[in-house]
């Protein structure tokens, strides 16, 4: 991994790329969901990735401090079953909490990518895609 930007935080592999694309090309019109804390997910609606289904049932959860475990892996669950979100954006700390969840989900999409948060930075060595992405190519293809 190479470090880049101002700021020296770790720009997405390979993987995280290739699952992007992966979205690009299969599924056009599809949504990006976000489960993060406050700051993050208001940073990507304001980019404007806020949308509510038919159901009127958003495609973001801010995690607060109150927020059960149960709340936060209802709520990813519902995003992997839902045929109208094509990637789902999670913070690393939160993806640690529901691992077992999160690990679960093999299907190609929704891809799910585990971003930094202004509280946890990223650490690859967490990344469940980027440990099964590993496991597909030999280390020289990785540098």
């Amino acid at each position: 991994m190479r470090s880049g930007g101002v700021s020296g935080k770790r720009r997405p592999g390979r993987a995280a790329v290739a699952a992007v694309a992966a979205v690009a090309m299969s599924g056009r019109g599809k949504l990006i969901a976000v489960l993060g804390d406050e700051d993050t997910v208001t940073g990507f609606l304001l980019g404007g990735v806020g949308e509510l289904d038919k159901h009127r049932k958003p495609n973001f959860l801010v995690v607060e401090k109150e927020t059960s475990l149960a709340e936060i892996e209802e709520t990813f669950r519902s995003f992997v079953s839902r045929e109208d979100i094509g990637i789902i954006l999670i913070s690393q700390s939160l993806a640690e909490l529901i691992r077992h969840a999160v690990e679960a989900h093999t299907r190609p999409l929704p891809a799910v990518l585990e971003i930094p948060s202004k509280e946890h930075p990223y650490d690859p060595a967490k990344d469940s895609v980027l440990r099964r992405a590993r496991g597909l190519f030999s280390p020289d293809e990785l540098r």
